[in-house]
């Protein structure tokens, strides 16, 4: 078998764990939001769990985070490639939950509603549009980087590109997370009755692009070598 019907094979695996987990963080969230009178998430109050329900919620993203990236760590033997399937898997996780969301409740009914991302470590709001940009973004580096051999990269440009990316996460993380850090200094019940009326689409446009630079930067690289692999001094 060759190295690259191996790295396809891998992938797929990945993919088809990914595509399971997010059913089951559909069903889990559909019960959830069941039990709590809350299909539609962006509702008052927002965050309507029992004291013992909430903790055991946190535990659970958790959980499944940790689950994720599990994958991705069995997935490969070189750190690059453990990110990538991990990402990957992430990605494919991120998307499917809303596939499945919609099937099983109707929600959410357009690209643009407003969801609960996450509780960690405070909660994240922001239109399901939003998280699936990122994720796609994930999915196609991790593609990328695990299904074609990487050459000399151009070490320093990468890493410039990296923290590029790092600063594009942690902007992420402010406007998703932007009202409960406004809301902090009156304590985290205060953080968690937070409901949003406003998305920073600036600054998520913004963080999309610095996050997609390491992608951008890969599929340039690519794109060279193909054309010069075309060429006739490629071909010599």
């Amino acid at each position: 078998m060759t190295r690259r019907k191996q790295e396809r094979e891998r992938w797929l695996i990945v993919v088809v764990f990914a595509v399971a987990m997010a059913w089951v963080e559909a069903a889990t969230v559909y019960y959830l939001r069941l039990m709590t009178d809350r299909i539609v998430p962006y509702q008052d109050p927002p965050l309507p769990l029992a004291a013992l329900l909430g903790h055991v919620e946190l535990v659970r993203e958790g959980a499944t985070l940790l689950m994720l990236f599990t994958v991705g760590m069995l997935a490969a033997q070189t750190w690059r490639k453990r990110l990538a399937y991990a990402l990957i898997a992430f990605g494919v996780w991120d998307i499917f939950y809303y596939v499945f969301l919609r099937v099983v409740s109707d929600w959410p009914r357009s690209p643009f509603d407003w969801d609960i991302l996450f509780l960690l470590p405070l909660p994240w709001w922001g239109p399901v549009f939003a998280p699936v940009c990122i994720a796609l973004v994930m999915i196609l580096w991790g593609t990328v980087a695990t299904q074609y051999e990487e050459t000399s990269p151009a070490k320093a440009l990468a890493r410039t590109l990296w923290g590029a990316c790092a600063i594009g996460v942690a902007l992420a993380l402010y406007v998703f997370m932007a009202d409960a850090l406004r809301s902090l200094p009156l304590g985290l019940d205060a953080t968690r009755s937070v409901l949003p009326t406003s998305f920073n689409w600036t600054g998520f446009c913004a963080a999309l692009a610095l996050i997609a630079a390491p992608l951008a930067h890969a599929g340039w690289r690519l794109t060279t070598r193909a054309i010069a692999g075309r060429s006739p001094a490629g071909q010599g």
